[in-house]
């Protein structure tokens, strides 16, 4: 563990240490007369010094074994008494002081604050008690002070494990409520989506509609063979269009069922395109194209037709290599040109300039990534990485 305060990161230091200090603080104030020590003293009181250093060394195990330390501490003071009262071996220069080591006080704080069998450490903590306390010797001031030793460290102990697990509880309910926020804030999101998705849809479909209704009827009605080509091929674009409409919703809604945007198996197509007007494109595939999904499938078309369309826009003469790598995990499509042989070609000039950072937003939207720039032969370079399989939504009939 890395965080927190220094004493939460060496628990077993700071045990250390608290025995350490309460070793030498009973054997001073047992030496000074402040406790059982004889006026005259022989083998046996220096015996039980050494005895009472070793039950206060255990303080180093109180969060190990809790009711042991106790136990420990409990089982010396009672056989410090019963040598005294009414064993008689020895004889206290101060008989009205305390006998019980002053680290009953931490010892009796571990049981109940790390709640480790709770009846065993209430049962330990009342014997110890009446052990310290003496009750077959009265005495106010003994029985007193031997109360609040052995009661203060279990009082310290439920007051703060208390506090530990109310505020366990308000971290707890901190965190979910930063996770619902999460949550909702995700779902205001995906709804945000489907809602602009869906009028997105409906206006945009409604215009190009009628532009390839328009269109149809142009070419059934049109007097001569280049103007009713011209119509198949507006009419054409048009439902092409809107068929990357309903792909560009499913990407953000749902994908429809039947869509015929062109996947993988379309790249040579564009290929052959390219070539026809002009434009010397070589296509290199590895793998196995039914790796790609539905959805990866159709947005590598759109990266590979943005791809030559650029060419053939920014440069002319210029020749391109086309390389797919198909594996399980992804899909690489990789799209070089070499340097333009001309001027700018009369295309250049033309479109909104956004094509590939449209292209950036929805390979992001799939977890894939784009880069294009120029290459070291005065070149340009498109690479487009995506996952092989990205899950679509049905929608529900």
């Amino acid at each position: 563990m890395t965080d927190g305060p220094w004493h939460r990161r060496h628990p077993i230091a700071v045990d250390v240490a608290f025995a350490v200090t309460f070793v030498l603080l009973d054997t001073g104030v047992t030496l000074v007369g402040g406790s059982w020590w004889p006026r005259h003293p022989g083998p046996l009181a220096w015996a039980l010094l050494g005895g009472q250093a070793v039950a206060c060394a255990s303080l180093a195990l109180r969060r190990v074994v809790p009711i042991t330390v106790v136990g420990v501490l409990g089982a010396f003071t009672l056989v410090l008494t019963l040598l005294i009262t009414p064993g008689g071996a020895l004889t206290p220069a101060h008989p009205g002081t305390m006998w019980a080591p002053a680290s009953t006080v931490p010892a009796a704080y571990a049981p109940l604050y790390h709640r480790r069998h709770r009846a065993a450490a209430f049962a330990t903590l009342a014997v110890c008690t009446l052990v310290v306390m003496r009750p077959w010797d009265p005495s106010v001031s003994v029985m007193t002070v031997g109360l609040l030793r052995t009661a203060l460290g279990p009082l310290l102990a439920l007051y703060f494990d208390a506090r530990r697990r109310l505020v366990q509880a308000l971290v707890e309910r901190a965190e979910r409520a930063e996770r619902e926020r999460h949550l909702l804030a995700e779902q205001a999101r995906a709804e945000e989506r489907a809602r602009l998705a869906g009028e997105m849809h409906d206006v945009v479909t409604h215009r190009v509609s009628l532009m390839v209704l328009q269109a149809g009827a142009l070419r059934v009605t049109a007097g001569d063979e280049a103007t009713r080509q011209a119509a198949e091929e507006l009419r054409a674009a048009g439902c092409q269009a809107l068929d990357e409409l309903r792909d560009l919703v499913g990407i953000l809604r749902a994908a429809p069922d039947g869509d015929r945007t062109p996947s993988v198996a379309g790249f040579a197509d564009l290929v052959a395109e390219s070539a026809a007007v002009g434009v010397p494109t070589e296509l290199t595939e590895v793998g196995d194209p039914a790796l790609a999904s539905p959805v990866v499938g159709r947005t590598a078309y759109r990266v590979l037709r943005e791809a030559l369309t650029n060419v053939r826009k920014h440069a002319p003469g210029a020749r391109v290599t086309v390389r797919v790598e198909y594996d399980p995990a992804r899909i690489r499509l990789t799209v070089r040109n070499t340097a333009p042989t001309g001027g700018p070609g009369a295309l250049a000039g033309t479109g909104s300039g956004l094509g590939l950072a449209h292209l950036r937003h929805r390979i992001e939207l799939l977890h894939g990534t784009l880069r294009a720039g120029p290459g070291p032969d005065g070149g340009f370079r498109v690479e487009a990485t995506l996952p092989a399989y990205v899950p679509t939504v049905e929608p529900v009939g």
